[in-house]
């Protein structure tokens, strides 16, 4: 008897969570979202990526020896890379990639390259 009374508030909380709950109708917003193609992203930069741009902008600046780059955000379309030069194994120096269509871009190259060759100038 006891076994019966204590399920009978179980069957009865399940009876009640049974109930379907009527789908709300399709909006015009919601079909015209669902419809436009979603918009290919480029993949994450890595070091070849980050060393390429680096050296076309830098070209007198010693080789990039490794790099860790992150989104500046979430949904943004930037990434900050923290970068080291040449035998350095600390990441010392800091430049920002913008995605662009089919790739990406330094910010604003050349402050970045005139900054590094002013710190690292004799």
């Amino acid at each position: 008897m006891n076994k019966i009374a204590l399920l009978l508030p179980v069957l009865a909380l399940a009876a009640c969570g049974s109930q379907q709950e009527a789908a709300p109708a399709p909006t015009a917003t919601a079909t015209a979202t669902a419809t436009a193609a979603p918009k290919p992203s480029l993949p994450a930069p890595d070091k070849d990526t980050f060393s390429a741009l680096f050296a076309k902008a830098c070209p007198k600046a010693e080789k990039v020896n490794q790099v860790v780059c992150k989104r500046a955000g979430m949904g943004s379309p930037e990434v900050i890379c923290e970068y080291g030069l040449g035998e350095d194994k600390y990441l010392r120096d800091e430049a920002t990639l913008v995605a662009g269509d089919t790739a990406w871009t330094l910010k604003d190259p050349e402050a970045m390259c005139k900054k590094h060759m002013e710190h690292h100038a004799g």
